[in-house]
């Protein structure tokens, strides 16, 4: 039997509208609404025509998915997830972000079952952190600050790099993932009701500097609006929060004591140039060590405008020097936990995509972020120790 919330899932994934994926089947809209309500089921073509579209097996319409499996639907609020954009996203696009974390989650909850991972940190300075801010009478200036220093210090930065910033809010126990999201949004996170805490980063940045002021937002996002309602914000709101979360990702990247002693060599405050070296220390572009400098005192209003205008003249703004050279820090810990289980044979990875989740390996490309060549290996190496059963090999002393 047909199961029409296995075709709604994949359709929404993928940001599908009806009348979109209709037009792509050459069908009406209301046959997509009926398959999907299991009030007709689609004829063999069609199906033929879903799997190419989606990258899944046609058993995968036919048995339950692994996000009902898992039951994750309810794990993951729409209402939660906050972006780093420039723009207030359509409810669409939150839905479709939405789901794809559903998948997400489903996979974790799948690689994860067969492992004992430590205590949270992450769960536990959230927690210290929703005290703090009930208690405090701080203003929310210091709340931020103090937030961002505690969460340095109880995620084991060093008081003077960012070398392995992604390496520690992964072993934190955030899952950080990447995938196209769009040009108009850098990144999201959110926590599931599972207390499990996600960022998805988007994949067109290619600089480090960018992307890690991207991960100390969203981060920021994780412990400061736990449990905000980012979808009822309107676009006054909406910039507060970002707002919060950048002076976060500033205090966070930037120490205040550390950051002062280094600024202070600064000869030339409004020449970018002259930051260079504070950009290969920090891993942040020079464009956050400039405001950061004028949050501070460093610069007053109208040299931070001439450090800016510099910036604009030189076609920083596009593509700062360094941006090449320092190495882009990748999500490592869901590598890290396949090829762990692979290698202890507790599971087979082949079976999991092929079997588990009937779909086709570029799926789990899309899916996860990861490169295609990951997944590849796996399943290659299973198929070539699997022909290795069926096909004899001739001995050449014997011919």
């Amino acid at each position: 039997m047909f199961i029409g919330e296995n075709l709604t899932n994949l359709r929404i994934m993928h940001g599908y509208s009806r009348k979109q994926l209709s037009e792509m089947l050459d069908v009406t809209e209301q046959a997509i609404w009926q398959y999907e309500n299991s009030y007709t089921a689609p004829k063999v073509q069609i199906v033929n025509e879903l799997k190419r579209i989606f990258k899944v097996k046609s058993k995968y319409f036919y048995t339950r998915d692994m996000v009902s499996l898992y039951n994750v639907t309810s794990n993951v609020e729409v209402m939660n997830i906050a972006y780093r954009s420039k723009i207030i996203n359509t409810f669409s696009k939150t839905q479709s972000e939405a789901k794809h974390v559903e998948y997400l989650d489903a996979f974790v909850e799948q690689i994860t079952a067969k492992i004992s991972l430590p205590t949270l940190k992450i769960v536990q300075l959230r927690d210290e952190v929703v005290d703090y801010l009930n208690r405090t009478d701080d203003n929310r200036m210091t709340q931020i600050n103090k937030v961002a220093q505690l969460a340095r210090e109880k995620l084991d930065f060093s008081h003077d790099t960012n070398d392995e910033l992604m390496y520690l809010i992964e072993k934190s126990g955030i899952f950080v993932f990447e995938k196209a999201i769009g040009e108009e949004i850098d990144a999201y996170s959110l926590w599931t009701r599972k207390n499990r805490a996600y960022i998805i980063l988007g994949n067109i940045k290619q600089s480090a500097a960018r992307r890690n002021f991207d991960l100390a937002h969203e981060l920021g996002h994780l412990l400061l609006h736990y449990r905000v309602e980012f979808v009822n914000l309107d676009r006054k709101e909406h910039k507060h929060f970002e707002n919060e979360a950048n002076l976060f990702a500033g205090e966070f990247l930037l120490p205040e004591n550390d950051f002062i002693n280094d600024i202070v060599e600064v000869t030339a405050i409004t020449n970018p140039d002259a930051y260079l070296d504070l950009k290969r220390k920090w891993k942040v572009s020079l464009q956050v060590l400039g405001y950061r400098a004028h949050k501070l005192g460093f610069i007053e209003a109208k040299k931070h405008r001439n450090f800016y205008a510099a910036l604009h003249r030189k076609n920083y703004l596009e593509v700062e020097p360094l941006d090449k050279s320092i190495p882009l820090q990748k999500p490592m810990k869901v590598k890290t936990i396949i090829e762990f289980l692979a290698n202890k044979k507790l599971v087979d990875v082949r079976q999991m995509i092929e079997k588990d989740w009937n779909v086709e390996v570029s799926f789990f490309n899309r899916m996860t972020g990861l490169d295609g060549g990951f997944f590849d290996k796996y399943v290659n190496k299973e198929l070539d120790f699997d022909l290795q059963k069926v096909i004899t090999i001739p001995n050449r002393k014997s011919q």
